[in-house]
């Protein structure tokens, strides 16, 4: 692709180079918009890719009330550790309260804690982690709530419960997550179909992923009947018996 001339000079060469000096009006503008197109074209594309790009990190990359923070301070041992995001939005630790990290992008919480530290140090050296609440519950081993990285899947976060016991439904799974304005959303994943792209998904705060009971005939079924049948002969046998008495 030519890059734009800077000079008078330039131009006049690009003219040349185009073949624009032996043609007329109409294909002199032909041949423009051929040189012109491809540029246009990456343009056009490279616009909504950065308009997405935003969106996905304020859906992604900001922490709510009752997420955790892993912080490691280098040789400040009284600064390190795991600590709940508090209803506030602060650290639940006494020397954090100041320090706001929930609702805001976590590149500006990190901030937010380095200013803080920097009133200790000259220039601290710090490791931030944010991990995020997610319930996973149902037919699975370890039933739980777990503080696991944002960028954990949905599969690898039931994998962490122990994954689905012999009841669980791996094709039957749901995720109950917050939506716009509050209302809950659930999404049904199938662990046992990879294409499906599905459990590849990552969690968000506030996930409960709820691991379904896998359907039998004989549980399902036949033993509800059972206990139908063996109730309605229950009662034939106490009308018989009062039947009995009553002669």
């Amino acid at each position: 692709m030519l890059a734009a001339p800077r000079t008078a000079y330039g131009w006049l060469t690009l003219y040349y180079r185009l073949g624009l000096g032996t043609l007329n009006r109409r294909q002199m503008t032909m041949r423009i918009s051929a040189s012109l197109t491809p540029l246009l074209a990456c343009v056009v594309l490279t616009l909504p890719a950065a308009a997405q790009e935003p969106r996905a990190q304020s859906e992604q990359g900001v922490l709510t009330p009752g997420d955790s923070v892993r912080i490691v301070v280098w040789r400040r041992p009284e600064f390190s550790g795991d600590f709940v995001v508090a209803p506030d939005g602060s650290i639940t630790h006494p020397l954090y309260r100041s320090v706001q990290v929930a609702g805001v992008p976590f590149a500006r919480a990190e901030s937010n804690l380095r200013t803080f530290l920097a009133k200790f140090e000259e220039n601290p050296q710090f490791v931030v982690e944010p991990l995020i609440r997610v319930a996973i519950s149902g037919e699975v081993v370890r039933p739980q709530v777990f503080a696991l990285r944002p960028e954990t899947t949905i599969g690898e976060a039931v994998a962490r419960a122990g994954g689905s016991n012999p009841n669980g439904a791996r094709t039957r799974v749901r995720v109950i997550r917050s939506g716009a304005g509050g209302q809950q959303q659930e999404l049904r994943v199938n662990l046992n179909d990879p294409s499906s792209g599905s459990a590849t998904l990552p969690v968000r705060s506030g996930d409960q992923i709820v691991i379904d009971r896998r359907r039998s005939f004989f549980r399902d079924i036949v033993v509800p009947a059972l206990g139908v049948i063996g109730s309605v002969a229950s009662v034939g046998i106490l009308i018989d018996r009062v039947s009995s008495n009553s002669r």
